[in-house]
Formats: structure tokens, C-alpha cells, sequence
């Protein structure tokens, strides 16, 4: 077994390259946004859109290629911070009748704005307006480039 001498300088290691094997070969990458909370005025019903309503947000971005995996720089991946902005921008400065809607309309402009490969929008209504008894309902849609 090799045993380090105290006075090796592993500061002067030539580099292996393996840095540049692993960059292209660097991991597809799922980004997610969890539970992204708005008030919003979509929805059939004239009550849910004069009063409005909350919904609940879930994004999921796949990423084909994230330099980050490697530079570890903010610059080389998805701001999340951003990726909330432009949910809450798409689901307040328009209303629609259908989830269905809203989600395609969210997922075409995060698709614009990050060059994501895939993005999954769902939006849950945890109050709807319906006359039984159910904890929620949701839409999902998934968009590809």
C-alpha cells in the first residue's frame, strides 16, 4: 500500500484529463420546483375568475446538457429563483378556463426562457369548486423540445 510521505507536494499534480472524459460524458440533469404556491383567477366558473384561487405549482426540468455537473457555476445551470418568477408571471398575467391551458402556456415560455430539453408543468387546485367531497385536482403536462 502507498503511504504519503509528509512532504509531497500534491499541488504539482499534472493533470489526467479525466476532467475533460468526465465533461463529455457529464449526466443528464432533472431540475425540480416543488409546491410553488399563487394566487390566480383561472378556471370555468365566473367565481374562480373574478375571486380566484390558489394553486399549486410542480415543475420538472430535464436538462440533456448542465455544465454545472462540472464547473460547478451558477451561470451553467437554472436559477430557480427565476424558474418561480416566470411560473408566477405566466400564471398571473393571463387567465384561462382549463389547467390544461395554463400548463401548456407555463411550460412554452420556461421552454423559451431556459432552453430546457423537457418540462413538466402540473397545477393543483387544493380547493375545487365541485360539489363533492375531494382534497384536490390537478393537471400535468409534459412538453418536449
Amino acid at each position: 500500500m502507498w503511504e504519503r510521505e509528509p512532504d509531497d507536494d500534491f499541488d504539482e499534480i499534472e493533470d489526467d484529463g479525466l476532467d475533460d472524459d468526465r465533461a463529455a460524458t457529464s449526466p443528464a440533469v432533472s431540475i425540480e420546483v416543488t409546491g410553488l404556491s399563487l394566487y390566480t383567477h383561472h378556471g370555468v366558473g365566473e367565481a374562480e375568475r373574478e375571486v380566484g384561487q390558489r394553486l399549486v405549482f410542480d415543475i420538472v426540468f430535464e436538462l440533456d446538457d448542465c455544465d454545472a455537473t462540472v464547473t460547478d457555476r451558477l451561470e451553467d445551470t437554472v436559477n430557480y429563483a427565476e424558474v418561480c418568477e416566470q411560473v408566477a408571471l405566466g400564471a398571473q398575467e393571463r387567465n384561462y378556463k382549463t389547467l390544461e391551458r395554463l400548463c401548456a402556456a407555463v411550460a412554452d415560455r420556461l421552454i423559451d426562457r431556459f432552453g430546457a430539453e423537457s418540462v413538466r408543468v402540473k397545477a393543483t387546485k387544493p380547493e375545487p369548486p365541485i360539489p363533492l367531497p375531494v382534497e384536490e385536482v390537478s393537471v400535468e403536462v409534459w412538453k418536449e423540445v
